[in-house]
């Protein structure tokens, strides 16, 4: 989040029944997420989730840092610090290399484990942030800021091979069906030899995975690797994606390409939701709704 006083969260979201309910996460922790939603496994496979019977602590977070990512130069600190500074949140980081950390808190929770996954990336959108509030005012939402607010709140990455883009246009073009159905077995999970991944950025989308419901949408960034990457270990891959998102955030503006950021229904993605396994699950039009004809005016 970027407001500086921070408050809790409340994401507008179209679970069912209503459309008009608000999206509240857990109230307590629950361990049976980690062990049985599937949209989770790469983050238990790397930090000790399962094994906690309550929220880690800020220090136990900070130590997991340390021992992920030891060269990291921000540590996560307590949201009390920036309370007592005053600073505007991304100031505080930029200025003190400390991200402030509410606990206990999911929002936060899944915010300090990206930094871990993806410390390039997360201090270059930081560094971005306070570029644009020196240029223009910290009240000031520029459309920069905005682009940088949606990819680090809902981002979701689709890693593709570079000859392989058949996937990535059905996806853009929002044909679900032949993305996620006929052409399942390009999937990363569902193939030996996958030529599409689904990675996670935003926090807001872990958070709000924590009571999964239709009509659970990312903002999709595509991003060719080459094609050793669905061989490498999970940690290889991830610093792949870390070093050449943020080169291409930095160097080739590409969250403005009108083709990135796009709309992404996650529980669509194959081996994210167990009832995905079942090609009739993608036949809800409410929630995989195909994409809007643009009336040309004359």
């Amino acid at each position: 989040m970027t407001e500086q006083n921070r408050p809790q969260k409340a994401v507008m979201s179209a679970p069912q029944p209503t459309k008009s309910a608000r999206f509240v996460a857990p109230a307590c922790w629950d361990r049976q997420i980690w062990f049985t939603n599937p949209i989770f496994t790469e983050l238990v496979s790397l930090f000790p989730l399962q094994a906690c019977t309550d929220f880690p602590t800020v220090s136990e977070l900070d130590n997991w840092r340390q021992l992920f990512r030891p060269e990291l130069p921000v540590h996560f600190v307590d949201n009390a610090l920036l309370a007592a500074d005053g600073r505007y949140y991304e100031a505080f980081i930029y200025h003190t290399q400390q991200v402030p950390t509410r606990q206990p808190n999911w929002h936060d929770l899944f915010g300090a484990l990206i930094w871990c996954l993806f410390p390039q990336t997360k201090q270059l959108l930081n560094q971005l942030h306070i570029r644009e509030i020196e240029l223009h005012g910290a009240s000031s939402r520029t459309p920069l800021r905005n682009k940088l607010t949606l990819l680090d709140e809902c981002g979701v990455l689709i890693l593709y091979r570079q000859q392989h883009t058949n996937v990535l246009e059905m996806l853009r073009e929002q044909h679900w069906q032949a993305a996620f159905v006929s052409h399942r077995q390009q999937w990363q999970g569902q193939s030996s030899e996958p030529a599409f991944a689904a990675m996670m950025f935003g926090h807001a989308n872990y958070e709000m995975a924590t009571r999964p419901f239709i009509g659970l949408t990312g903002k999709m960034l595509a991003l060719a690797v080459p094609d050793e990457f669905f061989s490498q270990s999970l940690r290889q891959r991830i610093d792949f994606i870390d070093t050449t998102l943020s080169e291409q955030i930095a160097n080739q503006g590409i969250l403005f390409d009108p083709q990135q950021l796009t709309p992404l229904p996650l529980l669509g993605v194959p081996g994210w939701y167990t009832a995905n396994s079942l090609p009739e699950f993608y036949q809800n039009t409410d929630y995989f709704r195909p994409k809007r004809v643009q009336q040309v005016q004359e």
